[in-house]
């Protein structure tokens, strides 16, 4: 089977990236009072790691990348990048289901439990998601969600593709 590619997006939010950006000038900033004031320690190596860690998610959550091709959809972030078969997708829909303090909780790639299913979101803050529910799930996944500012060009997607490859196996 080819593995053409059947669509692409490339998702970025300037909100979310100015939110990391100032999240971690506010800890270095913090980090190099600490230092003026001549107080070494635990809370000045808090204050560093924490600049760190809004530094790594201001480059690694720059762009969500979107590909879905006649065998796979694939997610990167950054570094990070999950690939899901097209034969362990059971159903895709749009994500509105979760409370707003779990919607509107971060940005970034977070682990959570939505209606009993444990899920995996690629998300930025302002944009819609689509939610994958999986035949078998992976590790302890079962859904995974992610942003994308063409939720039904997605879902119709997924679904034609989904579509052609079941027609592909079991031809009639």
């Amino acid at each position: 089977m080819k593995n053409d590619l059947i669509y692409s997006e490339e998702v970025s939010s300037t909100r979310t990236g100015a939110l990391f950006g100032a999240l971690s000038l506010l800890f270095f900033w913090l980090f190099t009072q600490r230092l003026k004031a001549g107080k070494k320690g635990f809370l000045s190596t808090a204050l560093f790691c924490l600049f760190l860690f809004f530094l790594f998610y201001v480059f690694n959550y720059r762009t969500l990348i979107i590909h879905l091709t006649e065998e796979t959809l694939q997610l990167k972030f950054g570094v990070f990048t999950w690939k899901v078969p097209l034969e362990n997708i059971a159903e895709c829909r749009p994500d509105d289901e979760m409370p707003p303090w779990q919607k509107f909780g971060g940005a970034g790639i977070h682990f959570m439990s939505v209606n009993d299913r444990y899920r995996a979101s690629f998300n930025f803050l302002e944009h819609p998601r689509v939610v994958i529910a999986f035949n078998k799930k992976v590790g302890p996944v079962k859904d995974i969600s992610f942003s994308t500012r063409q939720p039904y060009d997605v879902l119709r997607s997924i679904q034609e593709a989904k579509s052609a490859q079941e027609q592909a196996t079991n031809p009639t």
